[in-house]
């Protein structure tokens, strides 16, 4: 389970797993259950490139960033760990 602290918005934790290249089990903590509910949802079984694409740049109300931005983030950093972690094997 890859855990990542969101800034910027509502939400307090994103929790996720990578299996066979898919997202799955995504949980947000805090923020709009409704729509983070479908968020999760909607991006099960998605790949990382497919989420980050779609989602980064989205912005909420007059912040800079949102809750699918952060989910972004947060698979963007995963890819860059899982990457550095392959390189150094």
């Amino acid at each position: 389970m890859y855990e990542f602290i969101p800034r910027g918005v509502c939400s307090r934790r994103i929790f996720f797993n990578i299996e066979d290249g898919k997202i799955k089990d995504l949980n947000f903590v805090g923020g709009c259950n409704g729509n983070l509910q479908g968020i999760s949802r909607l991006v099960e079984g998605m790949t990382p490139e497919e989420v980050i694409k779609k989602f980064s740049g989205i912005k909420c109300g007059g912040k800079k960033t949102s809750c699918p931005d952060q989910l972004s983030r947060a698979l963007t950093e995963y890819l860059k760990t899982r990457d550095e972690k392959a390189a150094s094997n």
